[in-house]
This record gives C-alpha cells, structure tokens and sequence, in this order.
C-alpha cells in the first residue's frame, strides 16, 4: 500500500483521552485510516485499509480481544 499524503490529515483522539499524552490518534484518508502515537507524532504511522479498521473495532466492540488485556 502506497503512504499517502498525510500533509493535510484531520487528527483525532478519543474523547476519552481529555488531554492524556497516552493516546492514539486516528485519520480518514479516502479508503485509508491512518494511526499514530501522539507521544511520537513524527515517529511513524500505521495504514489500514478501511475495512480492515471497521473489522478490528467491531472486534473491540464484540469483545473478541478481551483476553488479551
């Protein structure tokens, strides 16, 4: 998967996170969700198809990853 442009991304966080510095941050880009650390916002980022990202949070949701905390 080609990195796209995250230039002109849109950030967010959870609203659950207040001002907490240990947190995810999410961008919808077209078809693509990018993640980061906001730790380490130059650090790197990870791309995942769309679908592949409503699959994994319908998993959280559904619980399917409970046993891994």
């Amino acid at each position: 998967m080609q990195q796209p442009d995250l230039s002109s991304a849109s950030w967010r966080k959870s609203s659950l996170s207040a001002d907490g510095a240990s947190c995810v941050e999410t961008a919808f880009i077209g078809n693509d969700v990018a993640i980061r650390d906001t730790k380490d916002r130059d650090g790197g980022t990870l791309l995942f198809r769309r679908d592949e990202w409503t699959a994994f949070v319908g998993g959280i949701k559904n619980g399917r990853f409970d046993a891994l905390a």
